[in-house]
């Protein structure tokens, strides 16, 4: 198919199914085998608390770097009275830049920034119109990290904007200052880059200190003895020792089944391209997950996500491997039970080596810290391209990164300078929007992170075809793991192979 007529076609479906025309496993095959991933679909794919945010207390004393709004205020004279347009999903980034930042911008520069937050199938459905049009009603793409094949041929690739235009290139920028990690495994497709790292939501592991504490435990190291701790918090306390996100069909579900089956050594994909989670390794995965699920509440294969989240924040589960955002979350006093009783660390400990990426197919890059980023981009289609790349520069430059962080609910910054930057420092401490966790999350995105495999047909399997088969297994439709998970070795395979 041409790409002029894939992207009509593509405008049209997404149409189609938002208003419910087409079912949800049509569109998902039909798009799929367009070329768009998992992020793509969103059905059902929000972020915690839709991007919770609170407002930290000292939020009066944090303001731009003067010398940063002089540079906008200056390279922005020839484009004011611009108008800039981006929508965006609910996360903590965007929430602080809508409500607090981008007024800084605004009143240096003379360009006005319009900033829709929404559900990120919403999102979708408007960028897809906007690249089939291509009318360049948004000027920025949010794309998620699963859309970057997709989308590439319709961004600019901000190495060659910092580069054809040094007039408009801020000083200090530093593109280089980007956790490489995030690069490859958000932004980057064949040889360009899809924008630059925004957000980066990612596995790590949160558990009650009070517990520990008085059980005489310290963090577990390994998956043995996070699932043995889990067993004696639930015996010798009215806590459960473990929670999860595991609702049948939802895409929590098989996020919280890639952290068992990569800390096992396992893959979703072998080097032939072939379902691995059916092997030996994908068994013992199993075997763990089915141990572990005995210390969690009856509810959990109803929640997704957010009830995850719940069974923490409201005092009935002690323990979970789960999104790093959660954390300043658990220390708001007036949300929760649980204000300043969390610690954060790695997660455990893989059982064995971990299988490389020319070990397994599709890029997959197994690893516990399971990832879902986001990244910033200036579209091929805007009218007023050189404005929104001023505005990309300033939203992920070092000093908006800081204000993000700190303002936005102690999110994960994406640029290796802000973890150590004082004002982000100064926010370790017990209370909304901690950023005392984020000393973890660096960590993990350098040494534990994970990403799912990239293929057209990874929307449907990740959304569909595997949390609905796994979601069959819990509820005791399967005679074994063993059956399940060949049938979802069938099933995917067929997928693949169509």
């Amino acid at each position: 198919m041409r790409d002029h007529d894939r992207k009509l076609f593509l405008a049209s479906l997404t149409d189609r199914y938002v208003k419910r025309q087409i079912d949800r496993r049509s569109f998902l095959r039909s798009a799929g085998q367009l070329g768009l991933g998992l992020g793509a679909f969103g059905l059902g794919v929000t972020r915690p608390f839709g991007g919770h945010f609170t407002p930290v207390a000292h939020a009066q004393d944090l303001r731009p770097d003067p010398d940063v709004l002089a540079w906008v205020r200056e390279v922005s004279k020839p484009f004011a009275g611009t108008t800039l347009k981006l929508a965006t999903e609910s996360t903590p980034p965007s929430n602080a830049l809508n409500s607090q930042l981008k007024q800084y911008f605004e009143e240096a520069s003379g360009i006005k920034v319009e900033i829709e937050v929404l559900p990120l199938e919403q999102v979708l459905q408007k960028l897809t119109l906007d690249i089939a049009s291509q009318l360049g009603t948004y000027d920025l793409y949010y794309i998620d990290q699963s859309w970057a094949a997709s989308v590439s041929r319709d961004v600019f690739d901000p190495r060659e904007q910092y580069a054809a235009k040094p007039d408009l290139a801020m000083p200090n920028w530093n593109i280089d200052d980007f956790l490489p990690a995030l690069v490859d495994g958000i932004c980057v497709y064949e040889d360009r880059w899809v924008g630059v790292p925004y957000d980066i939501p990612i596995f790590i592991m949160m558990y009650r200190r009070d517990i520990y504490e008085q059980l005489g435990m310290s963090a577990p190291t390994t998956f043995e003895e996070y699932l043995r701790q889990a067993q004696r918090i639930s015996a010798e306390t009215d806590l459960y020792g473990a929670t999860g996100q595991m609702k049948s069909g939802h895409y929590s579900l098989e996020c919280d089944w890639t952290a068992w089956l990569w800390g096992h050594g396992g893959s979703i994909f072998n080097a032939d391209r072939k379902f691995s989670g059916n092997d030996e390794l994908g068994l013992e995965a199993m075997a763990y997950w089915d141990q572990l699920y005995k210390t969690m509440p009856p509810g959990v294969t109803t929640w997704t996500w957010d009830g995850q989240g719940q069974s923490i924040a409201q005092g009935v589960a002690a323990t979970m491997m789960s999104w790093g955002e959660f954390f300043p979350y658990f220390d708001d006093p007036s949300a929760t039970k649980v204000s300043g009783l969390m610690e954060a660390v790695r997660c455990p400990a893989p059982v064995r080596s971990l299988r490389t990426v020319e070990e397994t197919g599709f890029g997959e890059i197994p690893g516990v810290g399971h990832q879902g980023g986001s990244s910033l981009a200036v579209s091929m289609n805007s009218k007023a391209p050189d404005a929104a790349w001023i505005f990309m520069q300033w939203v992920t430059c070092q000093d908006t990164q800081v204000l993000i962080t700190t303002l936005g609910g102690g999110t994960g910054p994406t640029r290796n300078s802000v973890y150590d930057d004082p004002r982000v420092i100064a926010n370790n401490r017990v209370g909304p929007g901690t950023t005392r966790h984020l000393n973890v999350v660096r960590e993990t995105i350098a040494k534990d992170m994970g990403s799912e495999p990239d293929l057209p047909e990874w929307a449907e399997l990740s959304n569909d075809t595997i949390p609905v088969r796994l979601g069959k297994y819990f509820a005791g439709d399967y005679g074994s793991a063993k059956e399940a998970m060949d049938d979802i070795a069938k099933a995917v395979d067929g997928i693949v192979r169509s």
